[in-house]
């Protein structure tokens, strides 16, 4: 069986796009719950910190007003995994990003997907549209 990882709490702040400081202040709230690790450090869950970083998501504004184009790599914690015998449905929470994928049972098994991992969501498109605002054609 697989362990799901913990993280220090710059990582997590790094993963849910926030400062040390803020998480510091969640886990002083009860908020995110923090262990232990063997070398003294707190460190958090990783399905804690994947059902936190669902909960607490919020779209972005629309950024139309600054210059923009998305990125293909977003990196994010497993939040959820429904799989039958051949066929799953991953989801991941990639900062304010909900993504997800269908992919293979096996996939799935090999790969060691289940809430609270880490991973990457690649994603592929021959359409990509650039926008930046007020430009005059």
């Amino acid at each position: 069986m697989r362990i799901v990882p913990q993280f220090r709490i710059a990582d997590a702040a790094r993963l849910l796009g926030v400062s040390d400081d803020t998480v510091r202040r969640w886990v002083d709230a009860g908020a995110l719950p923090v262990q232990v690790d063997a070398s003294n450090r707190k460190v958090i869950d990783g399905a804690a910190l994947a059902a936190f970083a669902r909960d607490h998501a919020t779209a972005p504004p629309d950024p139309s007003d600054v210059q923009s184009s998305a990125r293909n790599r977003l990196v994010g914690l497993v939040t959820s995994v429904v799989a039958d015998r051949v066929m799953a449905q991953v989801e991941m929470q990639c900062g304010p990003h909900r993504i997800v994928s269908l992919m293979s049972s096996e996939a799935v098994r090999e790969m060691g997907l289940e809430p609270g991992a880490l991973a990457v969501a690649v994603i592929k498109s021959t359409t990509v549209v650039v926008e930046t605002p007020g430009a005059s054609s």
